[in-house]
């Protein structure tokens, strides 16, 4: 009795192994049964994005808010940047852009834009301390990590505020700026522009010199992005700490697109301690999307001057719908964004690449796929497609970036006390 009342307790719950409980020989061919492997689960874009300190170095926040203001405190329309798409996306430290047009730096009224710029990046800090802390340090950075707040970090895009006066260099930092980039579409009294075609220093200026050596000192990052080769090389001659491109791309991908760097350069990052923070504009990443953009250019051109068209009018507008229409813009890919990374580390190393995004910067030209500052974790997913490991991923993500900071901020405290003792 006992003997069926177990077979039939078997037969109800293990019919598979009704031969087994029987007590019946198994057949000679029988696999035995082994325990199945323990699954580990593959970490997503998401989950490292989360995990990691993420440092994006190129977001054209305060600019964006002069033009149109609005509150990034809260979700906004438009633009590639608010506080619940960083939260979103993983954003730890963006690094807030105090963008000096060419055009007022030649007017006049540059250091003065700068300061309303820092001013407004102060006051969104101020207004949300809930959300948002200022940075001036790797120190702060980690301390707002810990504390579940994003970094506000500024940088200085084009050196015009600095204004002729070294003094300037030492004034800015005490505002707040970590970097700066020592020009922009146009060559100023400190460096010859990529955009540029007058060179008219052959890299850096004489006092281009002085200030390089000024921001060594006081500790604030040389920034080489949009900075023509000469003087990308006077740079690498002069300073004494690692430098970074705050916003820049693989000219492998774009011939002859001076903006971006060459491998000789980055290989003179990889060198000098540096990190490329990659621009991920398409026109900055894909060939084909500079082509296409340089075709309905060329097509809008030959239409206005064709039917007479005048510029700053309705009828231009209406030219410029249907031409563009008929000469659609082509879009990077993500796998656009990852190849650059790939290559950049291939030339130059796993240590020497970041994110510099140029996020609300860049205007109608992200890529599919790495639209705003939520989209991070996609961007990661990618790398571990590619077999990134979760510790190259952190070095990518913010810990490159963390580390060249940490050098100057070093090298700034030790050029300090020696000039205190006088030793």
């Amino acid at each position: 009795m006992k003997n069926l009342t177990l077979r039939r307790l078997c037969i109800l719950l293990f019919p598979l192994a009704l031969t087994a409980c029987s007590g019946e020989k198994p057949a000679e061919s029988a696999p035995e049964a082994t325990a199945a492997a323990p699954v580990t689960a593959q970490p997503t874009g998401k989950a490292l994005a989360d995990k990691y300190l993420l440092v994006d170095t190129h977001i054209d926040v305060p600019f964006r808010v002069y033009r149109n203001p609005q509150n990034v405190a809260e979700a906004t329309e438009g633009g590639e940047f608010d506080y619940p798409r960083a939260v979103a996306g993983g954003l730890n430290v963006p690094f807030m852009s105090i963008y000096i047009p060419a055009s007022v730096d030649e007017e006049g009224g540059a250091k003065a834009l700068a300061d309303e710029l820092i001013d407004m990046v102060r006051g969104i800090v101020t207004d949300n301390p809930d959300k948002f802390a200022l940075a001036n340090s790797t120190a702060e950075v980690m301390t707002n990590f810990s504390g579940g707040k994003i970094s506000m970090a500024m940088g200085m895009e084009n050196g015009g505020p600095i204004e002729g006066d070294l003094s300037n260099v030492q004034y800015f930092y005490d505002r707040g700026i970590r970097y700066i980039t020592l020009t922009h579409s146009k060559s100023n009294h400190i460096s010859d522009s990529s955009y540029d075609d007058n060179k008219r220093w052959g890299g850096l200026s004489e006092f281009g010199f002085e200030v390089v050596r000024e921001m060594n000192r006081v500790g604030i990052m040389v920034d080489v992005s949009h900075v023509s080769d000469e003087a990308f090389y006077d740079v690498m001659e002069t300073t004494a700490v690692p430098v970074v491109a705050t916003h820049s791309s693989a000219r492998h991908f774009t011939p002859g697109f001076e903006r971006n760097m060459d491998d000789d350069m980055l290989r003179k990052m990889a060198a000098n301690g540096g990190v490329v923070q990659l621009n991920i504009g398409s026109g900055f990443i894909s060939q084909a999307s500079r082509d296409s953009a340089a075709a309905r250019s060329a097509a809008l051109k030959a239409y206005v001057e064709a039917e007479g068209i005048e510029p700053d009018t309705e009828a231009y507008k209406a030219a410029r719908d249907k031409v563009y229409a008929e000469h659609p813009y082509v879009y990077a890919t993500m796998d656009d964004v990852l190849d650059h990374i790939d290559h950049i580390v291939n030339v130059a190393g796993i240590s020497h690449v970041g994110i510099g995004s140029d996020f609300d910067g860049v205007g109608d030209t992200l890529p599919v796929g790495f639209k705003d500052v939520s989209e991070y974790p996609a961007f990661v997913d990618g790398l571990i497609a590619r077999g990134y490991s979760e510790q190259d991923i952190e070095k990518i993500l913010g810990g490159n970036l963390m580390r060249v900071w940490k050098a100057i901020e070093d090298y700034a405290a030790s050029a300090q006390q020696v000039k205190a003792t006088g030793a």
